[in-house]
C-alpha cells in the first residue's frame, strides 16, 4: 500500500511538470536548451577554472527563467585570464603601446589563389599616415603546414617590413598541439566530415587569434583573409562608435558577409575566445557570433551602410570551391560620413512599435516611424556639449513607403538662453523648410555663427499620412 501511494505521488509531481511544460514558452524552452549545452560543454573544457565549475553546479540547482539565464551567462562567461596558449612570433616589434583599433586576420593555404598580401596592402594602403598610429594589424598563420607558412612570412616580410618595424603589423602561429580533437566530430546539419573539421578547426583559430589581441587596443575588428578595405575606414568607424556613446552594444557589423568587419570592445574578446573554443564542433563561426551577440542582450543587428570592407576573393578557403559572394553596400571610395555628435532625442509624435526617436539619428540601418503627425508637433535633437554645425542632412520617407514623408515641416536650431541644467532649449531660430520630405544646408557656420545646443524638427501643418525620418546627418566644424 505505500508502494501504492509513493508511485501515485510520483505520477501526480510528473503531471505537474508536464503541465508546467506545456505552459511554458518556446522562447524559455530554447533558453534551457542552450543554457544546458552550454553548462555541458563549459564542464567538459579544460580550460574552466574548478571555481567556475562550482558556480555552474550552484546555479544549475536553483529553476531558471530568461532574464536569470542571461545574468548567468554574463556572470560565467566574463574570463579576465586568457586562454593558456604559448604562440610562435614568426614576424613582430613588440607593441610598444595601446592602439585604437586592432584588425585580425587569420589566414590558411588555400588550393587556389591567395588573397592575404593583396589584403594587408589594402589595410595600410586605405589608410592615412594618421590613421596608420592607431591601428595594429594581427595575422595569425593558421596552418600546420611549415612550408608554406615560411613562404608566407618571407613574402610578408620582404612586402611589408616597415610596418613590421613600427609595429603595426604581427604575424603570429598557435602550435597544433594546443588545439582539441578535429577528428570524428558531430555531423551536425548533415556536413560532411572534413567541412565539419574545417569549420571546426576555424572557430578555434579565430578564438587564439581573439584571444592573442584581447590587450592590444580599445577595439576589435575581425576581417578575413580575402578583403578590400575602404578608404579611410578607421576614421568612418570611430565616428560610428563616437555617434552610439552611451548607447549599449556587442558587435557594430561593417560587413554584411560572414565574419567581416565584426567589431568588438577588446574587454569582450577573452569571453568571445571562450565561447568560440566551447563551441567550436557545433556550428559555423558566423552562426556563433549571432548566438553570442544574442546572450549578451544585444537584440537586432547594428549594422553599418554603407559597408567599409568587400570580399575580393574569387576561390573559397575550404576546398578551393567557388566563392563570388560580394557585398552590394561597399563604397570604396572616401565619402562624406557625418559626425553625429552624442545627443538626447526626444518627441511628442505618436510612435510606432520600436521605431523609437533615436533611429533616426543612428548611422546604421534604422529609422524613426511615426504615426501621422500634427501641427506644432516636435522632433527634437538636445546635444550633450554645444557644436558648431557645418552641414545638416534631413531624409524622410523610404523606398517602400515614399508618401510616409514630412510635407509640411521647418528645421530650427536653437539655443539654451537660461540655465545650461535644463533639458531642451527654449529659443530657436528656423533655418528653412522641408522640401519634398528633405531638408539639407551646408555652410550652417556661416548663418548661424553661435554655438547650437539643440536641433528641432516641427511640423507646422497636419498630414493624413505616417512620417519616417529615415536619416539625420550633421557635420560639425
Amino acid at each position: 500500500m505505500f508502494k501504492f501511494h509513493q508511485i501515485k505521488h510520483t505520477f501526480q509531481i510528473l503531471d505537474k511538470m508536464r503541465c508546467l511544460r506545456k505552459r511554458s514558452t518556446v522562447s524559455f524552452l530554447g533558453v534551457v536548451v542552450i543554457f544546458l549545452l552550454f553548462m555541458n560543454l563549459y564542464i567538459e573544457d579544460s580550460y574552466v577554472l574548478e571555481g567556475d565549475k562550482q558556480l555552474i553546479r550552484e546555479t544549475s540547482t536553483h529553476q531558471l527563467n530568461s532574464e536569470r539565464y542571461v545574468h548567468t551567462f554574463k556572470v560565467l562567461s566574463n574570463f579576465s585570464g586568457a586562454i593558456n596558449v604559448t604562440y610562435r612570433y614568426l614576424a613582430a616589434t613588440p607593441l610598444q603601446r595601446k592602439r585604437y583599433l586592432t584588425i585580425g586576420l587569420s589566414s590558411v593555404k588555400r588550393k587556389k589563389g591567395s588573397y592575404l598580401l593583396d589584403t594587408i596592402k589594402s589595410i595600410f594602403e586605405q589608410s592615412s599616415y594618421e590613421e596608420l598610429k592607431e591601428i595594429s594589424v594581427v595575422v595569425l598563420l593558421a596552418d600546420f603546414n611549415s612550408s608554406w607558412r615560411d613562404l608566407m612570412v618571407h613574402d610578408i616580410t620582404q612586402k611589408f617590413a616597415h610596418h613590421i618595424i613600427a609595429g603595426r603589423l604581427m604575424v603570429i602561429h598557435a602550435p597544433e598541439e594546443y588545439y582539441p580533437v578535429l577528428d570524428g566530430l558531430k555531423r551536425n546539419y548533415n556536413d560532411p566530415e572534413d567541412r565539419v573539421r574545417f569549420r571546426s578547426k576555424q572557430n578555434v583559430d579565430y578564438a587564439f587569434l581573439l584571444n592573442f589581441c584581447a590587450n592590444t587596443s580599445d577595439y576589435y575588428v575581425m576581417l578575413e583573409d580575402d578583403v578590400r578595405c575602404a578608404k579611410n575606414f578607421l576614421t568612418t568607424i570611430k565616428k560610428v562608435i563616437a555617434s552610439l556613446e552611451g548607447t549599449y552594444w556587442v558587435t557594430l557589423e561593417f560587413s554584411k558577409l560572414g565574419y567581416i568587419g565584426k567589431l568588438y570592445h577588446s574587454h569582450d574578446l577573452p569571453r568571445l575566445a571562450h565561447f568560440l573554443l566551447m563551441f567550436y564542433q557545433e556550428m559555423p563561426c558566423d552562426w556563433l557570433l549571432t548566438h553570442f551577440r544574442g546572450l549578451l542582450t544585444q537584440k537586432n543587428v547594428i549594422r553599418f551602410k554603407p559597408s567599409l570592407f568587400q570580399h575580393m576573393g574569387y576561390y573559397s578557403s575550404y576546398k578551393g570551391t567557388e566563392n563570388k559572394l560580394k557585398d552590394d553596400d561597399f563604397e570604396e571610395e572616401s565619402f562624406d560620413i557625418p559626425d553625429n555628435p552624442p545627443a538626447s532625442l526626444y518627441t511628442n509624435m505618436n510612435v510606432f512599435e520600436n521605431y523609437d526617436a533615436s533611429k533616426a539619428y543612428s548611422t546604421v540601418d534604422e529609422y524613426f516611424w511615426g504615426k501621422p503627425p500634427s501641427r506644432r508637433d516636435t522632433f527634437i535633437i538636445v546635444f550633450q556639449h554645444p557644436i558648431v554645425i557645418k552641414k545638416i542632412k534631413v531624409t524622410t520617407g523610404s523606398e517602400d513607403r515614399q508618401n510616409d514623408i514630412l510635407h509640411h515641416g521647418t528645421l530650427d536650431v536653437g539655443r539654451k538662453t537660461g540655465a545650461q541644467h535644463q533639458r531642451q532649449c527654449n529659443s530657436y531660430i528656423t533655418l528653412g523648410e522641408f522640401k519634398n520630405g528633405n531638408f539639407e544646408m551646408s555652410d550652417v557656420n556661416q548663418k548661424v555663427p553661435l554655438d547650437v545646443h539643440c536641433m528641432r524638427i516641427f511640423v507646422t501643418k497636419t498630414q493624413k499620412e505616417w512620417l519616417i525620418i529615415r536619416s539625420i546627418s550633421i557635420w560639425t566644424s
